[in-house]
């Protein structure tokens, strides 16, 4: 893989160094890229990795990582396309940016891979789908995939499918988010401290998705064993399917797809 460079040290970013970090990559093998001077001194001295220029770290680098907001990345592959060469590899986790964004604003042949990473990455749990634009080849995308997994999973997507994966798994924790701050009002509302529902709710939720993963089991199999014939699980699922909650999740899915479709044609 050679040199790693980060273009790009906001959370993400930061995310992505300190994972490689943690998994054995030496700081000698990893530069960064950051504007803000107070930025840059903090992430050398934390993390005991050079802070580059755009350029210098374009020069220098086998992989070049790009972490910058959407808005900006044109203006950095203007910036580089001169120092990037085609035995290069460029790993975008840019939202909406396509691989043939990217494939035109770069020399002819440069391999690009598109990641729409999750944010349980920054606790080492993160879902990230990756889509090989026109010029990459199966050892790319295991690269790809290597520096993707020190903060979470990985799985081989199609570029066409990244829209709904961004509604599925990139905007995904919000969608839980979401549902643990319902359950815990509505525990708060039953008289419940608001510390004791939160706890009671963090661990129901940590503990049912531990079930999910590790039993195999499909969830419709998980929530039957809950449910007991005319027992309180039964009259709550009730509730939620009179207020076509299923079908509004359906719904909320289908606009977070077009919206990222959306903005990834500009609109």
């Amino acid at each position: 893989m050679g040199l790693v460079a980060i273009f790009g040290a906001g959370v993400m970013g930061e995310t992505l160094l300190s994972g490689l970090l943690r998994a054995g990559r030496s700081a000698d093998d990893l530069v960064v890229t950051e504007r803000r001077p107070d930025r840059a001194a903090e992430l050398a001295a934390k993390y005991g990795v050079k802070v580059l220029s755009n350029i210098e770290a374009a020069d220098l680098a086998g992989t070049l990582v790009f972490v910058v907001k959407p808005q900006d990345m044109g203006a950095l592959c203007d910036e580089i396309a001169g120092h990037v060469q085609r035995d290069n590899l460029v790993v975008s986790l840019a939202a909406g940016i396509t691989t043939d964004f990217l494939e035109s604003r770069l020399p002819d042949g440069v391999p690009v891979v598109r990641v729409m990473p999750n944010t349980p990455a920054l606790v080492d749990q993160g879902m990230a789908a990756i889509a090989a634009g026109a010029h990459c080849d199966e050892q790319h995308l295991v690269e790809a995939e290597e520096l993707l997994a020190t903060v979470g999973r990985v799985l081989r997507v199609e570029e066409k499918h990244l829209d709904a994966v961004t509604a599925v798994s990139g905007s995904g924790p919000a969608y839980v988010f979401y549902v643990a701050e319902a359950m815990i009002e509505a525990g708060v509302f039953l008289g419940m401290p608001r510390a004791t529902a939160t706890e009671l709710v963090v661990q129901t939720l940590y503990g049912s998705a531990t079930m999910l993963r590790e039993t195999g089991e499909h969830p419709s199999v998980l929530r039957e064993n809950v449910t007991s014939p005319g027992g309180t699980t039964v009259a709550a699922l009730r509730t939620l399917d009179d207020h076509k909650v299923r079908a509004a999740f359906i719904s909320a899915l289908e606009a977070a797809r077009d919206r990222s479709h959306e903005l990834a044609s500009g609109s």
